[in-house]
């Protein structure tokens, strides 16, 4: 990945391999390319706690056992 001068990522960004980031990204974005561009927003429903069968026998630290 190639972050250009200027540029800033937001929080709880993804940004996929080998993009030249060239504009800033807003957080909670999923961004790839080259140039690199927002691809869609990143929400709740992207959490592993809502993916078991990825989780396999872990969970996300800080959940509760309820």
């Amino acid at each position: 990945m190639v972050i250009c001068p200027g540029v800033t990522i937001g929080e709880n960004c993804v940004i996929g391999a080998g993009s030249v980031v060239t504009k800033s990204i807003p957080a909670d974005s999923f961004a790839a390319g080259n140039p690199c561009r927002v691809i869609r927003e990143i929400t709740e429903q992207d959490s592993m706690k809502y993916k078991p069968e990825i989780m396999g026998e872990y969970r996300v630290i800080g959940e509760s056992d309820n």
